[in-house]
C-alpha cells in the first residue's frame, strides 16, 4: 500500500519525466501561434493606408526622435536602421509574410524567432501608439519563440507526416555519440517547451489577477458605476448609438461590473476544476463586448487567444471526433442496419492516437 513518504516522491518522478520527455499543450501552443500570426497579419493590412504615418519615416514620431528614446530605454527596432523609404516598405512587406508564415508554420523554429524580432521592431518604433494588444502581442511571440508551436496545423507537422510515411527504408545505425546528443535535444526542447507553456499560463494569470484586484480598490467599481462612464468616454464609443442603448440598463451595467471583477479575481484559482469552461466562456463574452463597445479589437483578440493555453488538447481533438463519429453514424444509416441477431460485418475503428 502507497503511504505518504512513498507517494510524494513518485510524484515528482511522474513530474519530472512529463517536464522533460514530452511536451505538453501542443495543440494550445498551435492555436496561439495561429491566432496571433492572425492577428497580426490582420492588424498590418488593416493599418496598411496609415503606416507611413504610424511607423514610417512620415511619421510625427521621426525614426530620430525613436532612436533618441532607444538610447535611454534600451529599446531597439529594425525601422530605424535607415530613414529611407523604400527600406521601410521592404521591412513592411517582410513582416507581412513573417506573420503569414509563422501563422501556416512553416519553417517555425526560425519563422518564430523573426516573428518576435518583427513585433517588438514595430512595437518599439510607435511605442507611444500602442495599448494592452500591443504588448501582450510582444510578449506572446517572445514567448513562443521557446515553444514547439510548430508540431501541430502546421505545414511543418504536414512536411513530417509525409516524410514518415515515405520513409519505408530501414535507418542506418548511428554512433553512440550522435544518439546522445539528439535525445539532449529532445530533452532541451521538451524542458523549453513546458516552462514557456507555464510561463505564458503565469503571464495570463497575472492579467487578470492584478486587473481585479485593481478595479476592487476603486469606488466606481464597487459601486457598479465604471461601466458607465466607460460608456460615455468620446475615446471608447465607435458606436455611440449602441452605446447608449446599453448604458441605459442601469441594472446590466451594474451586474456586469461586478461580475467582470469577480471573474478576474476567482480566473487564477478555477483553472484546475471544471469550473474554469463557464469561465473562459464568460471572459469570451466579456472581451467580444469590449471589442465591439470600446473599439478595441486588437486587445480583445489578444486576450481571447492568451485563454486558449488553458484548454487541453482533448478539447481540440473533440470537434474532429465527433465529426469522424458522425460521418460514421451517417454512412451507415445509408448502407442500411444489419439485421437484428447478425453481427455487424465492419469492425469499429480504433481510436487514433492524439500524440
Amino acid at each position: 500500500m502507497e503511504t505518504e513518504q512513498t507517494r510524494a516522491p513518485r510524484r515528482i518522478g511522474e513530474f519530472l519525466t512529463v517536464l522533460t520527455e514530452r511536451p505538453v499543450s501542443l495543440y494550445a501552443a498551435a492555436v496561439l501561434r495561429i491566432g496571433y500570426g492572425l492577428l497580426y497579419l490582420v492588424f498590418l493590412l488593416r493599418e496598411f493606408p496609415h503606416r507611413d504615418e504610424i511607423w514610417g519615416p512620415g511619421s510625427p514620431w521621426t525614426p530620430e526622435l525613436a532612436r533618441q528614446l532607444f538610447d535611454q530605454t534600451g529599446w531597439a527596432s529594425i525601422l530605424t536602421l535607415s530613414d529611407s523609404r523604400a527600406y521601410f516598405e521592404v521591412c513592411y512587406a517582410l513582416a507581412l509574410v513573417t506573420s503569414a508564415l509563422f501563422m501556416l508554420g512553416w519553417r517555425t523554429r526560425a519563422v518564430s524567432v523573426l516573428f518576435a524580432v518583427m513585433v517588438a521592431s514595430f512595437h518599439a518604433r510607435a511605442i507611444f501608439m500602442t495599448d494592452g494588444g500591443d504588448n501582450l502581442i510582444l510578449l506572446m511571440a517572445m514567448y513562443l519563440v521557446f515553444t514547439t508551436c510548430g508540431r501541430r496545423w502546421s505545414l511543418d507537422a504536414r512536411r513530417n507526416r509525409l516524410r514518415a510515411f515515405a520513409g519505408t527504408a530501414p535507418r542506418t545505425p548511428v554512433a553512440q555519440g550522435a544518439e546522445e546528443l539528439r535525445r539532449f535535444r529532445r530533452t532541451l526542447t521538451a524542458v523549453l517547451h513546458n516552462c514557456a507553456m507555464f510561463v505564458i499560463a503565469a503571464q495570463v494569470c497575472f492579467l487578470y489577477g492584478s486587473a481585479g484586484l485593481y478595479k476592487v480598490q476603486g469606488g466606481s467599481w464597487g459601486n457598479g458605476t465604471a461601466l458607465h462612464y466607460v460608456l460615455n468616454l468620446d475615446l471608447f464609443r465607435p458606436w455611440p448609438e449602441l452605446s447608449l442603448i446599453v448604458d441605459e440598463h442601469d441594472v446590466l451595467i451594474s451586474i456586469a461590473c461586478y461580475l467582470t471583477v469577480l471573474l478576474q479575481v476567482a480566473f487564477p484559482f478555477v483553472l484546475f476544476g471544471r469550473l474554469k469552461y463557464p469561465v473562459l466562456t464568460m471572459l469570451l463574452s466579456m472581451h467580444l463586448g469590449i471589442a465591439v463597445l470600446m473599439g478595441l479589437p486588437l486587445f480583445s483578440g489578444a486576450m481571447i487567444i492568451a485563454d486558449a493555453v488553458f484548454l487541453p488538447d482533448r478539447f481540440y481533438l473533440s470537434p474532429g471526433r465527433l465529426w469522424r463519429r458522425t460521418s460514421r453514424r451517417t454512412d451507415l444509416g445509408e448502407a442500411g442496419d444489419p439485421p437484428r441477431g447478425e453481427p455487424v460485418l465492419v469492425p469499429s475503428q480504433p481510436a487514433q492516437s492524439c500524440r
